[in-house]
């Protein structure tokens, strides 16, 4: 081999396997790159197989020229990655072989090579060179190179996917434990916090004046904004898509627990139909909506029982959270129940609360 080929696929592979650890994202644009300077070729492609995986490659990356192009499963580039057999052709355009499947982009071109581009356990596509029809064709050297560069430059290729894998697969578990720890956590001490504040107005009850009812009223309302906040702030980080099924089911019993535990009793829950796959925005709404009914049952109702319904059926979803409390005050801020009917109204459900010396009774249904 020639020395000098020989020192340049050495350079080439070294700087392409670094790549594959440090910059994942141009490892492609490196390896047509350096196929075009070892072969001495004025353009480069790289060709992968489609997320079909009918045997079509088409044109991830090029050098020396611009190409967006599909390959037929027919094309010798196409037989190259299946087949594992490089191939070249003195005139790409008239040669029998290559002629009837080459792309309209690429029928300037004459002399060409093409190399299986990959391992032997994962078949990533094709890699080739052109020449300028004015060009002497690819030696049998040349396309010998060309093949050892590829399969160099393929595990490099695969082992840059391994690494760019495990990195989203850590940073999606870091964003996993954030937003649990802020769902888990923080969201629950301040929805205490704020229930405790609810709580306190209510005992020094006369002994406030309007100002310091309008400041805790405020501190409430702030502090019901920041569990708003947070709560999308999780969503973000899980990054759930909104056709996902939530579960809705264990997020009722954990809400349940937590109203318990402020209550003094634990309210009964009754849950009929399967929850597992309510689409995240109906479960978000629903959560939201039996929160602010704990919420108001906590700080207002004084009540001694609480029995909370769930009813999944083919087309509905039904909460209805009922409590022997003293109803909802007069004076009280109803801006989360306003924002709850929004919301229904939003999702052509139905929302309502009927309150009375006796009790509270709030619905919300959507269909699902």
């Amino acid at each position: 081999m020639d020395p000098s080929l020989a020192r340049r696929v050495l350079v080439a592979s070294t700087e392409i396997t670094s790549a594959a650890l440090e910059d994942p994202e141009n490892v492609l644009r490196l390896v047509v790159k350096a196929a075009a300077e070892i072969a001495d070729a004025d353009l480069g492609l790289a060709m992968l197989a489609t997320e079909d995986d009918d045997g079509t490659l088409t044109v991830e990356a090029s050098s020396g020229e611009s190409i967006v192009a599909t390959l037929s499963p027919r094309s010798a580039a196409a037989k190259a990655a299946r087949t594992g057999v490089p191939l070249m052709a003195d005139d790409v355009a008239n040669d029998p072989r290559t002629a009837p499947y080459v792309p309209q982009p690429l029928r300037n071109y004459g002399p060409f090579a093409v190399a299986p581009f990959g391992t032997s356990d994962r078949k990533i596509g094709a890699l080739a060179v052109y020449r300028r029809r004015d060009k002497p064709p690819f030696t049998q050297e040349t396309v010998d190179v060309l093949t050892a560069f590829a399969a160099q430059a393929g595990l490099a290729v695969v082992l840059s996917e391994g690494f760019t894998a495990r990195q989203r697969v850590a940073v999606y578990e870091e964003r996993e434990r954030i937003a649990r720890d802020l769902h888990d956590v923080i969201i629950q001490r301040l929805y205490g916090a704020g229930v405790q504040i609810s709580l306190l107005q209510r005992r020094l009850g006369k002994k406030l004046d309007a100002g310091q009812r309008a400041r805790i009223e405020e501190a409430v309302d702030l502090v019901d904004e920041t569990i708003a906040e947070v709560r999308a702030t999780v969503r973000k980080l899980r990054n759930t898509d909104p056709a996902d099924s939530a579960d809705l089911h264990d997020s009722i019993k954990a809400e349940v627990r937590t109203a318990g535990e402020l209550l003094g009793f634990a309210p009964r829950l009754h849950v009929a139909g399967d929850l597992a796959n309510v689409p995240r925005k109906h479960a978000d709404d629903t959560r939201a909506a039996l929160r602010e009914a704990l919420s108001n049952v906590v700080r207002h109702s004084g009540a001694t029982h609480v029995q909370i319904d769930v009813r999944r059926d083919e087309k509905h979803l039904l909460l209805r959270v009922a409590d022997n409390g003293c109803g909802i005050p007069s004076g009280v801020t109803q801006r989360g129940l306003r924002h709850l009917a929004e919301r229904a109204k939003a999702a052509s459900g139905d929302f309502r609360v009927v309150s009375s010396p006796n009790g509270t009774t709030l619905t919300w249904s959507v269909p699902v």
